[in-house]
Parts: structure tokens; sequence; C-alpha cells
């Protein structure tokens, strides 16, 4: 079995924009996995920060995939993530990077599971779920403060089912930026706002009012994910708007506990970031039993995205939708290009192809944009 640790990087013409950072660029870090010919592939959770997607690239081939290698685990690729995870739970402590390790070790099990269904001759939804649903419904997000309120109506023209706002910049824009897309938009359409942890308690309260008053379906991340739950509580009681999180949260007793205690009715889990396939079944199936709407997210690569669509549909959980990325992102549009093209009436279409769907051509574009390549045998 042969490992290839691909990073591609491609230049952003329009930067991304969110409250704690700038994207000039768009990495993609890819693990390509062979085996008596069948490939798989999996995307690890790389955007922050810019340095960032190296450095992962190298826990994959110097200590990650190594280790993996000793396990006799790369057959049972959940079974693989439970033996990493707590081989790997000291070194993360030591070194103090809990987040880059859980992150290498998602992108593994999603390129094991991806091979272990092409093997089977099935795409990943159905090898995870026989009979599961062939359609996902899907949002568009991430969309920059500047020329918001057009962006979101043009999304929604597009065929997403809703629309999703970054916020958390000057607060008469970002107010601006809301009343003008919902007067675009109209009443009815579904409108989001992200302001990726920007606020402390005070700034949330301020604010709860104008996202009251522009209707929309969440409010996401509106305090960093170290805030206490009591300030979480305190918000939800002040804010008629539903609460959104997941993305940061990192341990099986996070996404068991933090719903409930901070009064979340949106749980966004990232297969990329912690727990790849396996652990993101579990989240779906606590959320559906919880009466919580579950919007997986990713704001990645094709890769990452068609994984987070597979395992969605395999979820069996009719309600919610995938995070689609809106900003231009060649690695995202073309990659996923077969799915994305089927986009309608707010839902995409996932093909017959076993596993996620794609082969090495999909790459064929990007070679100018592979910063860095390497192999190693497990």
């Amino acid at each position: 079995m042969l490992a290839t640790i691909d990073l591609y990087q491609v230049p952003a013409a329009v930067p991304v924009r969110t409250s704690f950072g700038v994207m000039t660029s768009r990495p993609s870090l890819v693990l390509r996995i062979e085996d008596d010919g069948v490939v798989g592939f999996g995307e690890v959770w790389c955007n922050f920060p810019a340095g960032g997607a190296e450095h992962r690239a190298g826990l994959l081939e110097t200590v990650v995939l190594p280790l993996a290698a000793q396990s006799g685990l790369l057959d049972q690729p959940a079974a693989l993530w439970t033996w990493l995870t707590r081989r790997l739970h000291v070194l993360a402590i030591q070194s103090g990077e809990p987040g880059p390790f859980a992150q290498c070790i998602a992108g593994l099990e999603c390129a094991l599971t991806d091979l272990a269904a092409r093997r089977a001759g099935l795409p990943l939804s159905r090898f995870l779920t026989d009979g599961a649903r062939d359609r996902v419904a899907v949002y568009a997000s991430g969309i920059n403060p500047e020329n918001a309120p057009d962006d979101a109506a043009q999304a929604l023209a597009d065929g997403y089912a809703a629309s999703k706002i970054k916020i958390g910049f000057d607060p008469r824009r970002d107010r601006e930026n809301l009343e003008a897309a919902r007067a675009l938009v109209g009443p009815e359409a579904l409108l989001m706002a992200d302001a990726n942890q920007a606020y402390d308690l005070a700034g949330a309260l301020a604010v709860a009012p104008v996202i009251d008053a522009a209707g929309l379906f969440w409010f996401e991340e509106p305090l960093p994910h170290d805030a206490a739950d009591g300030d979480w509580q305190a918000l939800k009681r002040n804010l008629r708007t539903p609460l959104a999180a997941g993305e940061n949260f990192s341990r099986t007793e996070q996404f068991d506990a933090l719903p409930s205690r901070r009064g979340l009715h949106v749980l966004q889990p990232d297969l990329g970031r912690w727990g790849g396939v396996a652990r993101l079944l579990e989240v779906a199936a606590k959320a559906e039993a919880e009466d919580r709407l579950l919007c997986p997210h990713w704001l990645g690569g094709g890769v990452g995205l068609l994984t987070s669509c597979h395992v969605k549909a395999a979820s069996g959980v009719a309600s919610g939708f995938v995070e689609v990325d809106y900003n231009d992102n060649p690695l995202r549009s073309e990659v996923a290009a077969d799915v994305l093209g089927t986009l309608d009436s707010g839902q995409v279409h996932l093909p017959e192809k076993p596993g996620i769907g794609i082969d090495d051509s999909a790459f064929g574009g990007f070679k100018s944009c592979l910063v860095r390549s390497r192999e190693v045998r497990l």
C-alpha cells in the first residue's frame, strides 16, 4: 500500500476574508492511497495559518503514516482512527498540537474509507449505508463582506438552498450587508450569518437585534469555542435566531455535551478537522435523535466536499445541508465538477461511481499548483 501526500496551493484572485484572518491562497492537502491498483482519496483541513498546510503534510509524512503502517489496521479505518488517536494523545499534548494531529488522522481515515468503498465497487454513501439517498441539499457559504448582498442573492439564483454571509467586521457594514441581503433575496429565502468567533458576550448581545431583524435561519459561531457555556446560554436567551457551531469541536465528549449545554440548534461537524467518516456518522445519529439540524462544515477542496456529501447522504438525516464554499476555488469547483454541475433546487446528485467518484484525472490541471509531494510506503 502506497500513500502519496500532495499539497496544492492556488492563489486566490479575491482573498477570502474572515473576522480572524484572510486567505490569499486556497490550499488542498490531499492524501492518495493506492493498494493493488485501487486508489482512495482523503483531504486534511489546512486553511489556517498560512504555513499550516506544509506543517500538516510534514506530520503525515514523518509521524502519522509511519505509525499507521505499524498498526495492522489499515483495512479498518474507524478502528485505525481510534488507535492513532490514543497512540498520539500524549504527543499531541506535549507538542501543543492536538488540532493538526486530529486533522491528519481524520484525512487518513477518509482516504482509507474511500479506498474500501472502491474495493467494494460502491459509491461511498451506499458503501456506508445500503439504500443511501443519492441527493444532498447544499448551501452557499463564505460570502465575503464586499458585495455580500449581491453574492448572496446570486447564490440562491444559482440553485443553492441558502446562502451565508461573513460578519464580525465593522458593525455598520455588517448591519448594512444583512439588511441589503434580506431586501434582495426576499422574506422567505434562507439567509445565515457566520461571525467566526468574532465577539465576546457583550459584543454578541449588541449585534443580536440586527441578527434577529434580518430574519436569519441561523447565527454561526458568534462566540469563541472556548467561551463559557453560560455565555452561550445568555446569548440564546436574548436571541430569537437559532445558534450554530461545531466545526471547532474536537472530541466525542464535546459533541455529546456542548450542543445541549450551549443551546445549539444547528450542528456543524467537519470530517477533515476531526473524526473522519465514522465519527461524523455517529454525530449525525445523535443530532437526529436530539432534533438538531445537521449541516456538515467544509471550506476546502473538492475531495473533502465530496466526502462530506456522501457521508451526509449515508447518515439518513434528511434535514440540513452540506456547506459549499461560494468563493472562487478551482480545487473545489473543478475537482467536484461532476457533482456541483448537478445543482438544482438546492440539491446535488451523487453519481454511481465507486467511492467519492473521482480519479487522478481530477487533479490533472493542477500540476503547476503542486507545491509538495511525498510518498510513504504503508
